[in-house]
C-alpha cells in the first residue's frame, strides 16, 4: 500500500521556522495538515503577556464594592 502523494517538504517546515526566526518571534508549535499546509504557532513573548499573566497588579484592576 501506497503512502499517497507527498503533500510538503522538509525544507519547506524549515523556511517557515527561519522565516519566523527572522522575524524575531519564536516558535511555539507547528502543524502540517493532511493538505500540505504549514500552521506555525508562535510563543507568546514577554510583551504580549496582560497583567495577570505578568505578576504586575494595577490599582484600576480590582472592581471597588
Amino acid at each position: 500500500m501506497s503512502r499517497g502523494p507527498q503533500t510538503f517538504r522538509q525544507r519547506d517546515l524549515s523556511a517557515a521556522i527561519k522565516a519566523v526566526v527572522a522575524a524575531g518571534r519564536e516558535v511555539a508549535r507547528i502543524e502540517v495538515a493532511k493538505d500540505g499546509r504549514i500552521i506555525v504557532i508562535l510563543a507568546r513573548g514577554k510583551e504580549e503577556l496582560g497583567a495577570k499573566d505578568s505578576g504586575c497588579t494595577n490599582e484600576w484592576d480590582e472592581v471597588l464594592k
